[in-house]
């Protein structure tokens, strides 16, 4: 059984650096895009570096989140799975 919960464990860390993965590349690339304009304008204003950031993710949690709540919506129901077959 330990091999499972193994599997389980590395399965769990494996999905959560794939779920963030979106919201993550859509911050660091619109603070990217936002830092590169402020510093060829010379226009240093923090919300213009938030501003975008906060969009971006909302953005890619928009579209990809029907895929992450559905991966994890699967993980869920295999663990469930292996804890419902597994004797105290």
């Amino acid at each position: 059984m330990s091999g499972a919960l193994l599997h389980a464990a590395r399965e769990a860390l494996l999905l959560a650096l794939m779920v963030s993965a979106p919201p993550l590349l859509a911050a660091f690339t619109a603070g990217l895009v936002a830092g590169l304009l402020q510093a060829i304008t010379q226009v240093h204003e923090t919300a213009l570096g938030a501003v975008p950031r906060i969009a971006g993710v909302l953005a890619a949690l928009l579209l990809a989140g029907p895929w992450m709540a559905g991966r994890v919506a699967r993980f869920a129901a295999e663990v469930l799975a292996l804890a419902a077959g597994a004797s105290p």
